[in-house]
């Protein structure tokens, strides 16, 4: 191999270990199977939520992953590899590809990792079931208005008891 080809392959690991030390989450899919529409469908879904979908050999994978410290994804790149990668919402490559993988037979989930983890398919899969991020904080300040409401429940409550007896 020439010294030319070593450096691009070198450039490639390296590119692809910050991609891995800069994402909040990076899902690893086997691809085979899905034809173009499917592909594009795919890729247009993700690329909604900004995630990136790169199909990437699996020896620069494994050694991008020894590079990021992230060795026990090694395991994941078997046969052909696709990696969705997300630096914004960890949660949104999982969802995303899971929905698409219920619906279509020959996207399979194999795991990945989220904020800095090795997470298996069981993993991804109840990540998946998660709410996008306007969900989840929907649901806190939900959360955090139910005592306030609740005391302003009461004192009108008080209020119209006084208003009551004042009147009767």
């Amino acid at each position: 191999m020439s010294e030319a080809t070593i450096a691009l392959k070198a450039q490639q690991v390296e590119e692809v270990a910050d991609k891995f030390k800069q994402a909040a989450s990076a899902i690893v899919v086997d691809v085979r199977g899905l034809t173009v529409a499917e592909s594009t469908e795919l890729r247009a879904a993700l690329r909604q939520e900004d995630v990136q979908l790169k199909v990437i050999k699996n020896k620069v994978l494994t050694r991008a992953a020894d590079a990021a410290e992230l060795s026990d994804l090694n395991d994941l790149f078997a046969g052909p590899s696709a990696i969705a990668f997300s630096n914004e919402d960890p949660i949104a490559p999982a969802r995303i590809l899971k929905k698409f993988a219920d619906s279509i037979e020959a996207l399979e989930i194999k795991g990945g990792m989220v904020d800095g983890n090795v997470v298996s398919v069981e993993e991804v899969q109840k990540y998946a079931a998660l709410p996008d991020r306007d969900g989840l904080l929907s649901m806190l300040l939900s959360t955090l208005q139910a005592p306030v409401r609740n005391v302003a429940y009461a004192v009108k409550a008080v209020s119209d008891a006084k208003d009551e007896a004042e009147e009767a």
